[in-house]
């Protein structure tokens, strides 16, 4: 029987070599859905990019005021679901979710463009929007309040990691008979099972 850390690395190289193959045909091969749930179980999901992923998690980054924020307060647990089409492949990850450091949010915050990194801090995510001019108009304001020097990071806006408890691998099959393989972790150790489709 496999080391069930190896079991664990098998899934992530896996999933890296898919999306290394995708890539080749699409513009955005980190796209995923990442579904969240509040605090009475009403799910959310979104589209959002994949920043990174390795031993510790699948991370991505967003304002923590957005309601994926508030959902995560409340509920510190998420899916992922990825989807390329071009492989006819998909992966789905279900697992605890925490905030990453604040020296690993800087660091990534300090690779965004400047209008991108000025816009968190312009827009008030997923709150009512009158007019699109008051966006612009703060766009403005912080454009003017940065002048000449780096943007800092909001303290709102960091990193989320989500980390695998199951990680499930689906290809499209002959007459609907898709292929499954589910990682999954239980208290002890890491498993691998073949699903019916």
């Amino acid at each position: 029987m496999a080391d069930t850390n190896e079991l664990y690395s098998e899934a992530l190289a896996r999933f890296g070599e898919l999306q290394d193959a995708a890539a080749a045909d699409l513009r955005e091969p980190t796209t995923m859905m990442l579904a969240t749930a509040d605090a009475d179980g009403r799910p959310s999901v979104r589209t959002m990019l994949l920043k990174r992923f390795d031993e510790q998690g699948f991370v991505f980054f967003t304002n923590s005021h957005s309601r994926k924020g508030r959902d995560l307060e409340e509920n510190p647990h998420a899916s992922l679901c990825f989807f390329w089409q071009s492989l006819m492949e998909q992966v789905r990850v279900e697992g605890s979710v925490v905030p990453i450091s604040a020296e690993e949010s800087d660091s990534y915050w300090e690779t965004r463009a400047r209008d991108s990194q000025l816009g968190a801090w312009a827009s008030q995510q997923s709150d009512p929007l009158e007019d699109r001019e008051l966006l612009e108009h703060d766009v403005s304001k912080y454009q003017a309040k940065f002048l000449n020097q780096p943007v800092p990071r909001p303290p709102h806006w960091f990193g989320y990691r989500v980390i695998p408890e199951r990680i499930e691998f689906w290809k499209s099959g002959w007459h609907r008979l898709h292929e499954r393989v589910l990682y999954e972790k239980t208290t002890e150790s890491w498993t691998k099972t073949r699903l019916y489709p």
